[in-house]
């Protein structure tokens, strides 16, 4: 596929760029060159292929939830400034 200049325009528009006139020259030439390499891509037979969320396996790393028990609450509160034996209290910050 031939990438035009008004591609390129476009594309910068969407991408908030803005781009010189030998930029966009080079630009385009990075496009078709992307855009050859997925020609490549397509031609691949891919028939056997499962399709995947990841292109390597991922396994959980992270450990089992367990319920256990908290912080006693008033240990908590005990070196608060100020509290009301449930929560800490602090200064109004907006009027």
């Amino acid at each position: 596929m031939k990438i035009t200049e008004e591609m390129v325009d476009y594309i910068s528009v969407l991408s908030r760029l803005k781009l010189e006139p030998e930029e966009k020259e080079q630009m385009t030439k990075e496009l078709e060159q992307i855009l050859a390499y997925m020609d490549v891509l397509n031609k691949m037979d891919t028939g056997g292929a499962e399709p995947v969320s990841q292109s390597i396996r991922l396994k959980n790393v992270l450990r089992e939830d367990e319920v256990r028990p908290s912080t006693d609450r008033a240990e908590l509160l005990k070196n608060a400034p100020e509290a009301d034996g449930e929560t800490f209290l602090v200064p109004k910050a907006v009027e």
